[in-house]
């Protein structure tokens, strides 16, 4: 009698061992299921779309891949002259998810200080040796302090598309050297990522009439 109470005891606690064993490989497994899950639900919270570029939670869009900046170049390089254009040339892949709305365009190094034209600024498709049809530029402003100009476009540029901006100086500088121009791109949207796409390099000379 003593010999199957004690076989009792040992099923019973056997059954409670099974159970617990079975409810801790039920809360693992639910666990590594959670884990899983929050993967693959992690990149849905960065709404990528290929109409929609890239769009964070707190509404901050950005390109699904940056525009390129392909070329900067002068048609004067005389130093203190008249009618000159700086050409910049981008290039928004198939891919970059969403238009182009807005480049900057911001003279970082050189010894003097550029004045432009503001209505004259141009945008066209292609390059400014093959140019091609004519963007809307829809605004133009400029920060003499920062010595920025900032390009508006309506509409906006899409992807998959080459263009040229073309920013018409008062004069070209009084000092020659080089002179680095960072530009910079935005999507469009409420809340735009600006990229920075790099330096645009111009030299100018005393003197001279070199033409890229």
């Amino acid at each position: 009698m003593l010999l199957s109470k004690y076989k009792i005891n040992i099923f019973t606690k056997k059954i409670l061992v099974d159970r617990k064993l079975s409810s801790a490989s039920i809360k693992i497994s639910n666990f590594l299921l959670m884990k899983k899950f929050s993967l693959l639900l992690f990149p849905l919270l960065l709404f990528v779309t290929p109409s929609l570029g890239v769009q964070t939670k707190d509404g901050t869009v950005y390109f699904a891949q940056p525009p390129r900046l392909v070329k900067a170049v002068t048609t004067r390089s005389e130093t203190y002259v008249w009618g000159a254009t700086y050409y910049f040339t981008l290039n928004l892949l198939p891919d970059a998810g969403v238009p182009l709305k807005q480049v900057t365009i911001s003279k970082t190094e050189g010894p003097d200080n550029i004045r432009y034209n503001s209505k004259k600024i141009i945008a066209f498709k292609g390059t400014h040796r093959n140019k091609g049809q004519q963007l809307t530029v829809e605004e133009v402003g400029i920060d003499k302090k920062t010595n920025t100009i900032s390009v508006f476009f309506n509409p906006a540029v899409p992807p998959g598309t080459t263009f040229t901006i073309g920013l018409r100086p008062v004069r070209t500088p009084r000092y020659g050297g080089v002179y680095l121009f960072g530009v910079t791109a935005f999507p469009v949207g409420e809340k735009p990522y600006g990229y920075f796409l790099g330096y645009g390099r111009l030299h100018f000379y005393d003197g001279s009439d070199n033409y890229d």
